[in-house]
């Protein structure tokens, strides 16, 4: 598949899971839940190596000896848009702790699109720009995705396709932290 359609495929199966998000969502049912992998499961993560605004680029070797939270989301999404707030809780809860979060955006209109949402929302975490070859590294097929990336730079959990259970995530970011 060129990258061509796979954004193609990317934004008719993240429309369905969109419709489908609000459903979930107005029915306040329980999102996404992951189980913590054991230590000697965990796998590397992929490598990020994305821009935020100013230029900077993002690797995992920036994160190194935190605990990482990186989550896969566009501005159309409604349910990215959902669990936003909480991340930046989660940040300002565990952020001296060690945790970080990054927020990789996928828009199709790139900063274009993602700095007035920005602007409007003041998310308090860094945001990245991601490309075809991280969403292919990482296995997105739609939005959002989520995953805890242990203070190794190996995957703990990953939350694939829909809304996060935020009580899930927040126990397994709880137990990485506690991880040395």
């Amino acid at each position: 598949m060129n990258a061509t359609s796979i954004r193609s495929l990317l934004l008719r199966v993240s429309v369905l899971v969109l419709v489908l998000g609000v459903v979930v969502i107005s029915a306040e049912q329980p999102g996404l839940r992951a189980p913590l992998q054991s230590v000697k499961d965990r796998k590397d993560a992929a490598e990020l190596g994305l821009e935020d605004s100013t230029g900077k680029v993002a690797t995992l070797r920036n994160y190194r000896g935190k605990v990482l939270l990186v989550d896969f989301w566009a501005t159309w999404c409604t349910g990215c848009k959902h669990e936003i707030p909480w991340f930046a809780g989660f940040q300002s809860a565990y952020g001296a702790q060690g945790l970080a979060v990054v927020g990789v955006a996928v828009d199709n209109d790139g900063w274009k699109a993602v700095r007035p949402f920005l602007a409007e929302t003041k998310v308090p975490y860094r945001i990245v720009m991601g490309n075809d070859a991280t969403m292919q590294r990482f296995g997105i097929d739609s939005l959002p995705d989520t995953f805890l990336i242990d203070r190794h730079g190996r995957v703990a959990a990953a939350y694939k396709a829909g809304l996060v259970d935020r009580d899930d995530i927040e126990a397994n970011i709880k137990a990485l932290l506690l991880e040395h």
